[in-house]
């Protein structure tokens, strides 16, 4: 057998979504073909620090109902990603700057920001190695939402009515807010995801309280009207020629589908995959989901949320570059349900960002 290709999962991270990343690593790296791959553990503390991890790191007891954080690892095991003048990079100990694992390619599974949202993406650039997921530009406007959903109008594709506001644009008034959007409202922050800092506000004796929380997770928040209907999810793999999968549906238990039911509580949400849709309503929401990943010019993977108005008014809500790879999350299920298994998507999602780096290395540099 040749020499197996060295895989970075690179894990952790300093945003709210830190602890959803431990899980979806964990699942990536237990699917992960052996014969081919060697896992090499990056984890990221709430710091910011880069460590070499052991495999033990990953599966770190939660406290109480809560999902597990990474903690900071012993003096010596901090680590920096060093660009090799023979492609790739190679990891050095910050210590000691003694030079450690090379590796082939990085499998970024870090949701939100300083992971999903272009900056590591844009280092990984730097370093000349190939990675998984969206480049800078597809990471960092689907990360945005208020810039994402303004893409998305613009390539006349129906997303849910919205205002945006920041700190600096002054007090965002109930009364105009409602004759825009209506009652009731979601108030979360532009920039996060996993349903963290949302809430759902149904008149104006919270909507000060949710305006507040978002702007605790971001200096832009979004306000976004009640699309109602039924929540569709698509997941898209692929760079220029994507696929789509079968679409699942999600039935929230609570208000809508929040942080605790998509990684916590397996019984917050009900996951019906695929969803019972009419075979035309299928087309358009696959349509929908592929047309929303080329607009934001996304490679690799995302997952494609929707709303279903009636029998076939599709809404695309948002799009989640790195999707969550927890073992009750939609993505790998999706595809899991289109006969493409956890152990083959991960396969194939490498394959794709060794195929973009090749492609990418084409291109003239000089003049």
């Amino acid at each position: 057998m040749g020499k197996k290709t060295r895989v970075g999962v690179l894990f952790g991270g300093k945003s709210a979504e830190h602890e959803v990343s431990l899980e979806s690593a964990r699942n990536v790296v237990e699917a992960i073909d052996r014969e081919k791959y060697e896992v090499v553990l990056i984890g990221i503390d709430r710091g910011g620090t880069w460590h070499l991890s052991a495999p033990s790191r990953l599966y770190v007891e939660a406290a109480g109902s809560a999902l597990p954080a990474l903690t900071a690892g012993d003096a010596d095991d901090g680590v920096t990603l060093v660009p090799q003048d023979t492609g790739g990079a190679r990891l050095v100990r910050s210590s000691d700057n003694q030079s450690l694992e090379a590796l082939d390619v990085v499998f970024p599974v870090l949701h939100g920001p300083f992971g999903e949202d272009g900056t590591i993406q844009g280092m990984l650039k730097l370093a000349d190695i190939p990675f998984v997921g969206a480049g800078v530009l597809g990471s960092a406007v689907a990360m945005d939402k208020d810039v994402m959903k303004r893409l998305l109008r613009e390539a006349g594709i129906p997303t849910p009515d919205f205002v945006a506001g920041s700190r600096s644009c002054g007090e965002i008034e109930f009364d105009a807010v409602v004759r825009r959007l209506g009652l009731p409202v979601f108030v979360k922050p532009a920039n996060l995801g996993s349903s963290v800092g949302v809430t759902r506000v149904g008149g104006r004796e919270t909507f000060a309280n949710a305006v507040e929380l978002a702007f605790q997770y971001d200096h832009k928040i979004l306000i976004e009207a009640n699309a109602g209907g039924r929540e569709i999810e698509v997941s898209v793999l692929g760079n220029d020629d994507p696929v789509a999968s079968v679409p699942g549906e999600i039935i929230p238990h609570h208000d809508f589908y929040t942080y605790e039911a998509k990684y916590i509580d397996e019984n917050g949400a009900g996951l019906v995959i695929p969803a019972d849709l009419p075979e035309a309503t299928v087309h358009r929401v696959q349509a929908l989901a592929i047309q929303a990943f080329t607009t934001l010019c996304c490679e690799g993977m995302a997952r494609v949320d929707c709303f279903l108005r009636g029998e076939d008014e599709v809404l695309v809500n948002e799009i989640n570059t790195i999707p969550g790879f927890t073992r009750i999350s939609m993505y790998p299920k999706l595809w899991e349900a289109s006969g493409v298994s956890y152990t083959e998507l991960v396969d194939r999602l490498i394959q794709l960002a060794f195929e973009r780096h090749g492609r990418e290395q084409r291109l003239r540099t000089s003049v």
